[in-house]
């Protein structure tokens, strides 16, 4: 039976929507990188792209983003786990941070500029869309006099609902334990909680700049920023969790103890008991949301692991 031409103007527009045309071309690069210095980081990326496609409206099996038989087939073969699990276990953090992960290892932490160079040059091949879907758009570098440099970039979802499904789940199994106390402090509509204050100031010799991917202009700290970490005379307000500073102070902090005692938070509500509390807030709200997504979590994150 022939399709109509209502069919075949849907199945093309299908055929053209950014996160799937994304979601192929993010793989196939993690793929060509991996097979320079294989890690785990394929494993994850799969998996978290394969979950926001689970939960986009419309959904994308994975089977629509790897059209290609052969290469599906391969990729199950190699990498099943995240074929298993992309329908009940959670991921840790957004598709293009393990990008960046990768790109760090190959070119050394040390070669900033290159770095960029090359975020710019596989964000440049993204397609925007309304959603700019799977795209980061700044990147961050934290760091002290001498230390190692520590990247991060901004959360790579599509809409409102994922991005705060993926702060969430960063806050709860990712992040440096202050840095997600910080950003637990302000819930979604951006009003601080009474309950806890998890919010810090970095100490002067922390570097932290972010600039913008395509365009590598430097980005002074939003006002999000300036309510977590810094001092700032911007005024503009993301959602907490978005920016790349939150990723890459993360990081910092996991590898710089100095760094992060001399940052800990000192409100007399961030005892630990407050801090479960708002952990358990996050854990009920991300639940919530999952469901609406029609999303049956099984309480785990996914682990991943080399093939």
């Amino acid at each position: 039976m022939a399709a109509t031409e209502d069919q075949t103007d849907r199945a093309a527009k299908y055929m053209e929507d950014p996160f799937r045309s994304n979601a192929f071309l993010i793989i196939n690069t993690m793929l060509e990188l991996n097979s320079e210095r294989p890690t785990v980081l394929v494993d994850e990326i799969l998996h978290s792209i394969f979950f926001l496609g689970k939960i986009n409206d419309p959904q994308h099996p994975p089977e629509s983003i790897v059209t290609d038989a052969e290469m599906l087939e391969g990729l199950k073969n190699t990498y099943p786990r995240p074929f298993v699990h992309y329908s009940s276990q959670m991921p840790k953090r957004s598709p293009f941070s393990c990008v960046l992960d990768m790109i760090v290892l190959l070119t050394g932490e040390e070669k900033e500029e290159e770095i960029k160079e090359k975020v710019r040059e596989i964000t440049k091949q993204l397609r925007r869309g309304k959603t700019r879907p799977l795209i980061s758009s700044t990147i961050c570098v934290s760091q002290i006099p001498n230390s190692d440099r520590y990247y991060g970039v901004s959360m790579s979802t599509s809409g409102p609902k994922p991005g705060r499904i993926m702060v969430a789940a960063s806050c709860l199994s990712s992040w440096d334990k202050y840095v997600a106390g910080a950003v637990m402090t302000y819930p979604p509509n951006k009003a601080k909680k009474r309950c806890f204050d998890g919010t810090m100031r970095l100490p002067e010799n922390v570097r932290c700049e972010a600039s913008n991917i395509l365009q590598g202009t430097p980005l002074p700290p939003c006002r999000s920023c300036k309510n977590l970490f810094f001092k700032t005379d911007v005024t503009k307000e993301w959602p907490y969790g978005h920016c790349a500073e939150v990723e890459s102070l993360s990081n910092l902090f996991r590898n710089v103890e100095e760094v992060r005692e001399q940052a800990r938070p000192t409100s007399a509500n961030s005892t630990e008991e407050n801090r479960l509390r708002a952990e358990e807030s996050v854990k009920t709200e991300l639940r919530r949301l999952l469901e609406e997504h029609n999303f049956t979590w099984d309480g785990e994150y996914f682990t991943p692991q080399h093939p």
